[in-house]
């Protein structure tokens, strides 16, 4: 992985192979947010025209390259865009996306500084952990010359003093292990990961992180009770697995448990997907690796709070032995279930691991999941939707995500809506006939399963969890690793209650 640190050497003598600087939009030409007198002067004073003749205008996540001819130490300088801001301010947003968009740019480069604005700690982190994001690569399946290797060494010029830079060092590079963690796990295709492979997975990680682990098979899941888990690992030839990962440190005031969907490939099973929606299903397991990520993160960051998190894994494929449509199944929390669609598989997974969690008495329930491709149509594929059986959670969720830069947007939990899941033979059905509203009717039939008196919260990132498109910011194409910092900001924030 990328390796960063914080340095307070001056960008215009600094020995590396690239040096990248911010520059605001002007009315006339781009200029330099960061010792812009000493560049210029540098360059002669036409450093800003040859970035102008180049086509560069300094606009959010623009990249230019040009040599330097001596000019300074580095060969090659980086220009990248960061808007025009008429406030003076610097948004810790747009900082990490202009340093990941131009460490991601400098694939293949061996090291590279960054003169971004990171005279605050907030800023310096922002720049760090862009950056670290930004060079994410995943080439384990590519041969011969494949993909440029992501850029190896990261320094952030920043004049904070050394021990203070080194706790942002340690604290962005414990976040960006955690994200990357979860974005190789994303890309792995099924045929490498399958629930009992995650689980082995998710052991050797926890062992290293000081985690306690459990794990209980297909035989401890049917003699415990786990229907849900079970209907929908039962058309594999691998069967599911439920996952706990524990953190507990001496000073928590409060325990969280986070809950993650881990369909490893989803089929939809017999009520099958068209194969245009099956290509990317390899991330319906990117809630379980969140939830996986996060608890590994808040245990190296050694955070004053206890945490669980408890991964639903299962392969939802058709055969002879997958459940049908019209079963019936016996949830682990006693309720019984009609399963009216085997592609609303997610839900009844995590009505398991939700009931099983509420045995913990945690302060707060989060379950994440890709849970419903209305998400997308609602919110786009980069918001998330969260819900919640308490308003004040709801509204702690999303400004954790949007602390952390990842989209969420607070949804509501109709009570009329609750009346399509009716079933004439079972306490509920996994789907409402109707199409509309079917987000929010995913997560009432979630909230069903969580224990009067506890809170709880629903997020649900189909689109935000896998980007189709092209990379942006330091948002790679494929695994995003989403929600994983909101949740381990959320640990942060119960750890200071």
């Amino acid at each position: 992985m990328t390796t960063v640190r914080l340095n307070s050497a001056d960008p215009v003598s600094f020995a590396t192979d690239a040096l990248i600087v911010g520059f605001r939009s002007g009315s006339e030409a781009p200029r330099p947010v960061t010792s812009a007198d000493a560049l210029d002067a540098a360059f002669g004073g036409k450093l800003a025209a040859s970035l102008t003749a180049a086509g560069f205008s300094g606009r959010p996540g623009e990249i230019a390259k040009i040599p330097t001819f001596g000019a300074i130490t580095a060969p090659l300088l980086v220009a990248v865009g960061l808007g025009d801001d008429a406030s003076g301010k610097d948004d810790a947003e747009g900082l990490r996306r202009a340093a990941g968009a131009a460490a991601r740019a400098l694939a293949g480069t061996v090291r590279a500084a960054l003169a971004l604005p990171a005279g605050s700690a907030a800023d310096a982190e922002a720049v760090a952990l862009g950056a670290l994001l930004g060079a994410y690569g995943f080439s384990r399946y590519r041969t011969g010359e494949g993909a440029k290797a992501p850029v190896a060494e990261l320094e952030v010029l920043s004049p904070l003093p050394a021990e203070e830079a080194g706790r942002i060092a340690e604290r962005v590079t414990a976040l960006a292990e955690s994200v990357t963690l979860v974005r190789d796990l994303v890309n792995t295709p099924p045929s490498d990961l399958w629930p009992g492979k995650f689980a082995e997975i998710a052991e050797q990680a926890a062992a290293k992180a000081g985690l306690t682990v459990e794990v209980l098979d297909e035989k401890q899941l049917k003699d415990g009770g786990y229907g849900g888990l079970i209907g929908v690992g039962q058309g594999s030839a691998n069967p599911p697995r439920l996952v706990r990962l524990s953190y507990t440190h001496p000073d928590a005031g409060k325990t969280l448990a986070f809950v993650g969907k881990g369909i490893t490939f989803d089929s939809g099973g017999l009520s099958l997907k068209p194969s245009a929606s099956m290509d990317w299903m390899k991330s319906d397991m990117g809630g379980a690796a969140a939830v996986f990520g996060a608890l590994l993160g808040i245990a190296r960051l050694g955070l004053p709070v206890n945490a669980v998190g408890y991964l639903c894994l299962a392969e939802n494929l058709p055969s002879g032995t997958a459940q049908r449509p019209s079963d019936v199944i016996h949830s682990y929390s006693g309720k019984t279930v009609e399963v009216l669609d085997t592609d609303a598989e997610g839900r009844l997974v995590l009505m398991d691991g939700i009931a099983r969690a509420a045995e913990d008495a945690p302060d707060l329930i989060v379950d994440v999941a890709t849970l419903t491709g209305a998400q997308i149509v609602a919110l786009g594929w980069r918001t998330a939707g969260v819900m919640a059986n308490d308003d004040a959670v709801r509204e702690l969720v999303v400004e954790a995500a949007t602390a952390a830069g990842e989209g969420a947007w607070g949804m509501p939990l109709p009570e009329e809506l609750r009346k399509g899941l009716d079933s004439p033979i079972a306490d509920i059905a996994n789907l409402q006939p109707e199409r509309w509203g079917s987000m929010l009717a995913a997560g009432i039939f979630l909230k069903e399963f969580v224990p009067d008196g506890v809170r709880w919260a629903h997020i649900d990132m189909a689109g935000p969890a896998f980007n189709k498109g092209e990379p942006y910011g330091y948002i790679p194409k494929g695994g995003t690793g989403a929600i994983t910092r909101t949740l381990i900001g959320l640990a942060e924030r119960h750890a200071s209650i």
